[in-house]
């Protein structure tokens, strides 16, 4: 058993036989005792002194006593006010490393033990490549659905593609009127890039319609509202919804070159997706549901022919669901795509939205708009918020051409971590065909853990540079320390010291704390799936990283002074090679070998 529970047990059992009361195992809270104390875990007394009738303290003494008379696996204590913290034997850890940590699925849970969740991400607009905020979007979205799959959930991962609307019209008509016919084989760009330029192009001929109509005297709201580029947009977006063959056959054209685009960024990103929904499909699904809901009374129209919702006695505003014309809005949209999937995934229980905290808003009124048209599962979809990534230049903006490219910026990262590696040398021996490898992974790992180990919620800066670094809170710094253990176990099998649990000495102080490590791995896991927050998984690893680095600096492995102590930090030292592994593969981050 592990030793949490086994813990909560024996406070129980010791509560009754000291006070005479009894006290469920759940009512007992145990932590990991903080690093300025004394101990592996720390009973909170504070609760329990109202059963005891004692004082915290005086609770905690007692208690403390008896666990220690008690036969178990708790060999000291002291008390800190209400706080009890308690000494767990090294023969307990030293069990624990032979038998669950010896586990091919330690940290895990069994496949299908948990309900069907869908987690959407990355959902790019077709009128531009993907950026920064997109990467971070990416690998949130893609390490939340490994953990989840980690604590048994059925996970179905899945984007939808904004592949309609005015901001793709903007860069069609831009096209059109300055294109010349250029494709990406003509310009050697990249599909999505192309298009991406078209729609920076249509933002700078927008303003400079707006500066003439403004110097001629009309008001500046009304020159952006008739700017002639902007109403040609506006009929682009009409004929595209009523069907019109070669307005639908540009558009077709145009998309095709962008989805290029994006296989090629997944690709090198290392994401993937089980399902791909498209705005173009589940926007008339979205419409149809809010004339079934108008029907039904849960919606509105007004006297120009807008159908709105009224959410102002939920706390929050009115809404509108579908233009005075009869096109559909983003909200219609989503709609469609949320109740789509829940007919597409009978089982499922619930959808997890990854998008950033601009956006908080809408994804409430979604949630409680469909719980209006009475689907129960609403109430326990998510958004999983995350704040904005920004660069020492300052804040990105997309339609000015001042985005931070996804492929320039993993391209950038490959270079650093080439001059880095090279400079540190930490390439000798390698075979130059094998060098490149090294710094795409390098440098990949550097981006997800950078963007992975801060909080979603919590806004950040990133440093390319900082980022890539091979000591401190860095993707790079944990490569390089868990090939340094895959090489100890290299050489180990080589000398044909065997990795013998059953002959290894009794752990110390130093090894228990890294074994204490390993031990919270399967709490931390559930954790990071309990509140989407794959920032607890990825500190996790650097923490239990930093642990074996100041060990193995510390301490001679293979050098040890005889058998089983040898045997005995081999074996620690595949137990944490294995766990990190686990915990990089979750944040989406692969492991080599060798560097």
């Amino acid at each position: 058993m592990r030793i949490d529970p086994q813990l909560q047990e024996l406070v129980a059992s010791a509560f009754l036989d000291t006070f005479g009361a009894e006290i469920a195992p759940s009512e007992v809270s145990v932590q990991k005792t903080r690093k300025e104390f004394e101990g592996d875990r720390t009973i909170v007394c504070f609760p329990l002194a109202r059963k005891s009738r004692c004082a915290p303290d005086a609770t905690a003494t007692q208690l403390g006593q008896a666990l220690v008379q008690a036969e178990g696996p708790v060999e000291g204590f002291n008390v800190v006010k209400g706080f009890l913290n308690l000494e767990i034997e090294a023969q307990y850890w030293k069990n624990w490393l032979v038998t669950d940590a010896a586990s091919a699925s330690y940290g895990t849970q069994p496949a299908g033990s948990a309900p069907h969740i869908m987690v959407e991400y990355s959902s790019p607009n077709t009128n531009k490549p993907l950026h920064l905020g997109h990467l971070r979007n990416n690998f949130l979205g893609h390490s939340v659905s490994r953990i989840l799959e980690a604590t048994g959930h059925k996970v179905t991962k899945v984007q939808i593609i904004n592949d309609r609307g005015i901001h793709i019209c903007k860069s069609m008509v831009a096209w059109s009127k300055f294109g010349e016919g250029e494709t990406p084989t003509s310009t050697g760009l990249k599909g999505d890039k192309l298009v991406g330029k078209y729609y920076v192009a249509f933002d700078r001929a927008f303003k400079e319609e707006v500066r003439v109509l403004t110097e001629g005297g009309m008001a500046a709201k009304e020159a952006e509202q008739t700017a002639p580029i902007l109403l040609e947009a506006q009929n682009v977006l009409r004929l595209w919804e009523q069907g019109d063959e070669e307005t639908v056959s540009l558009w077709k054209t145009m998309n095709g070159w962008v989805y290029e685009g994006f296989k090629t960024t997944y690709a090198t990103m290392g994401v993937e997706f089980d399902k791909l929904y498209y705005e173009s499909d589940t926007y008339l699904t979205g419409k149809e549901r809010v004339l079934e809901g108008l029907e039904r009374g849960v919606f509105e129209r007004t006297d120009d022919g807008a159908v709105w919702i009224d959410l102002t006695a939920d706390g929050l505003d009115r809404k509108l669901l579908l233009r005075k014309d009869g096109t559909t809005v983003y909200m219609t949209q989503d709609i469609g795509t949320a109740l789509l999937r829940f007919q597409d995934c009978p089982d499922l229980d619930r959808q997890v939205y990854t998008v950033g905290n601009e956006q908080e808003y809408h994804f409430k009124v979604l949630f409680l708009i469909l719980s209006k048209l009475g689907f129960e599962q609403a109430e326990r979809c998510h958004h999983l918020s995350y704040g904005m990534v920004e660069l020492p230049e300052g804040k990105m903006k997309s339609r000015e051409g001042t985005v931070v490219d996804a492929d320039d910026l993993m391209e950038n990262m490959f270079g650093i971590a080439k001059d880095i590696a090279q400079e540190a040398g930490k390439l000798e021996g390698l075979e130059e065909k094998d060098q490149s490898a090294v710094f795409q992974r390098v440098g990949l790992s550097a981006l997800k853990y950078f963007l992975l180990k801060v909080d979603p919620k919590k806004n950040m800066m990133f440093d390319p540079t900082a980022s890539i670094d091979f000591y401190g809170n860095t993707g790079p710094f944990i490569l390089f320390n868990y090939v340094r253990g895959r090489s100890i176990l290299r050489r180990a099998e080589s000398e044909q010291h065997d990795i013998a649990p059953n002959q290894m000495a009794t752990p110390g102080r130093a090894e228990m704390d890294l074994i204490g490590w390993l031990h919270d791995l399967p709490e931390v896991i559930q954790e990071a799936a309990n509140t989407y927050n794959p920032s607890l998984l990825a500190n996790w690893c650097y923490d239990i990283t930093k642990g074996f680095s100041s060990y193995y600096q510390e301490h001679s492995i293979l050098g040890a002074d005889n058998a089983d102590t040898r045997a005995l930090r081999l074996v620690l030292t595949e137990r944490f090679t294995r766990s990190l592994k686990l915990g990089m593969h979750l944040l989406g981050i692969a492991l080599p070998e060798r560097m």
